[in-house]
């Protein structure tokens, strides 16, 4: 997040899309609340009438995968209507004329049949966002998980900027992460390009400091994505695969390519704290401790960086994982002699710049945001003040590319995953806990009451979905949720997991998978008792 948790709360507009932030973002969602309630304009863009869309003093019910074509043409209007920051864009950024080049000629009318948006309702969104004192962009995986993730969030940026809507309190381009320490794991080097504070592979001076540090030699090559892992361990050029907290096989697109990359591995080490999916196809299984069992750090989704105490003992056998790590390096020739997570962290920040204030001792009075440049520093609340980390803001020319694979004759609905309430991707920890398996015991299809009477199905009846990769049975829940024509899913549930269905279009730059747009077809299922006893006990 550019912003923090708090400022939410204090915005004159929030603009949210891509989100379902009550049930994916519970706390972050209650800071929307409290803003709502102190007088912000709460703008919703989702296809799905989500919880938040009750409280919205407007909900577009975007088209799947339209985002571009929308945010394009709220620019067009704000242009059109000298609702800009000329002042900030002279100031601040480069790139503007380019942009407002390629947005001359721009149809207001086309982007409205593309993104199904009226332009009234463009204009009256443009105006509110560009012309409220503090605005704040709020968005998560419905703006990501695309095959043209990338191109969506550069537009929110070209948003911010041209309206100069970044770089004070309570505005802002803020995603919000998915897990309590994905953040944390980024920062950490858990990148493909990056060493610990983002500090890039492919600089001389910046590898050579980790290899002085390390006293190893480093690659001048960045790594791979997870997808290019896979099909690298299907034809051979990849052999073997460490897989640290991640269950795969339910978690990632193509489940069946999944299956098939991970059965290749020469070697396959999973490590976690239960025996998942992922698990039980590995050589190696090696036992990890969770949060409550082990000391360290995280750092969540406002880059606040915050100590972790161990509350209990782990299971016997078990270990924290930075053991586990440093353990296999030592037996690999590394020099990885720790003794305690602070000494670790205490190396981490001597060599990245912007955790060089955060120390285990200021962490004993609180958290603290990132850059911290030095001890005396209070940290950063909100980024970009004053000036853009590269210098001035670069806007990006991006023009509308539809989603990689839309609904046809043979597979006419468009099928978009997500979360639900009461489970956590693939149920690895909340699937263990009775309290929120009785909340949510069975997976739910969510569909339009119009397609179900037209199918004639009723509450928990059961579908069979399926696509050009495979197909699964699940029971339906009718409703106005989700337009007409579509389905969504959770993938919380093996036997109706929709990762099965999905496929494997990348984003180009990101190679982030297509999880929110897949065309697939739906049929009921005639036999319905034995087939609603197979998913329940699944």
């Amino acid at each position: 997040m550019t912003n923090s948790i708090p400022e939410i709360e204090d915005t004159d507009c929030i603009f949210l899309i891509g989100s379902n932030t009550t049930e994916a973002h519970p706390l972050i969602a209650h800071r929307v609340f409290r803003g709502k309630l102190k007088g912000a304009t709460l703008i919703v863009i989702d296809p799905r009438k989500i919880q938040l869309t009750l409280q919205a003093d407007i909900h577009l019910r975007i088209n799947f995968g339209t985002d571009v074509a929308f945010i394009n043409g709220l620019m067009k209007c704000i242009l059109d209507n000298n609702w800009h920051n000329p002042e900030f864009i002279d100031e601040r950024t480069e790139g503007f004329d380019q942009l407002r080049k390629s947005l001359e000629g721009y149809s207001l009318k086309r982007a409205s049949e593309i993104s199904g948006i009226s332009v009234e309702d463009m204009v009256k969104v443009a105006k509110i966002y560009a012309t409220s004192e503090k605005s704040a962009i709020l968005y998560t995986l419905g703006i990501t998980e695309h095959s043209h993730g990338v191109d969506n969030v550069k537009s929110l940026a070209n948003l911010a900027m041209l309206t100069g809507q970044i770089g004070r309190p309570s505005t802002g381009v803020n995603p919000l992460r998915g897990q309590n320490n994905v953040q944390g794991a980024c920062d950490m080097g858990g990148l493909p390009n990056v060493y610990p504070g983002y500090q890039v592979v492919t600089d001389d001076n910046v590898r050579a400091k980790f290899e002085n540090a390390w006293n190893a030699k480093l690659s001048n090559k960045v790594g791979y994505m997870i997808p290019e892992m896979m099909d690298r361990l299907i034809d051979g050029s990849v052999k073997g695969m460490y897989i640290l907290g991640e269950n795969s096989v339910m978690s990632d697109p193509d489940t069946h390519h999944i299956r098939r990359a991970l059965s290749s591995a020469e070697l396959l080490i999973v490590q976690d704290i239960f025996m998942t999916e992922t698990a039980e196809l590995a050589h190696v299984v090696l036992p990890g401790a969770c949060w409550a069992e082990k000391d360290g750090t995280f750092a969540n989704t406002e880059r606040k960086v915050q100590r972790v105490r161990k509350a209990v003992d782990p299971p016997e056998g078990a270990v924290p994982d930075w053991k586990v790590i440093s353990e296999v390096g030592k037996r690999l020739g590394l020099n990885m002699d720790y003794s305690s997570p602070s000494q670790i962290y205490d190396e981490m920040r001597k060599l990245s710049p912007s955790f060089a204030g955060i120390n285990y001792e200021r962490l004993e009075s609180g958290g603290i945001q990132w850059p911290c440049p030095s001890e005396d520093h209070q940290g950063t609340r909100f980024l970009h003040q004053g000036r853009f980390t590269r210098g001035k803001g670069l806007f990006h020319v991006i023009n509308y590319r539809p989603p990689e694979e839309m609904p046809c004759a043979d597979y006419p609905v468009l099928l978009t995953t997500g979360r639900r309430f009461a489970h956590y991707h693939t149920r690895t920890m909340t699937g263990r806990c009775p309290t929120l398996h009785n909340e949510f015991p069975t997976p739910r299809a969510q569909i339009n009451l119009s397609d179900a009477e037209k199918m004639g199905l009723k509450d928990g009846d059961l579908v069979k979905i399926s696509s050009r990769r495979g197909e699964l049975t699940t029971p339906v829940q009718p409703g106005d949720i989700v337009p007409e024509g579509s389905v969504f899913m959770d993938f919380h549930f093996m036997k109706a997991n929709p990762n099965i269905l999905l496929g494997t279009s990348l984003d180009p730059v990101s190679k982030t998978p297509d999880y929110k747009v897949c065309a697939v077809r739906m049929e009921k299922v005639i036999e319905q008792n034995s087939a609603t006893q197979s998913i329940t006990e699944g």
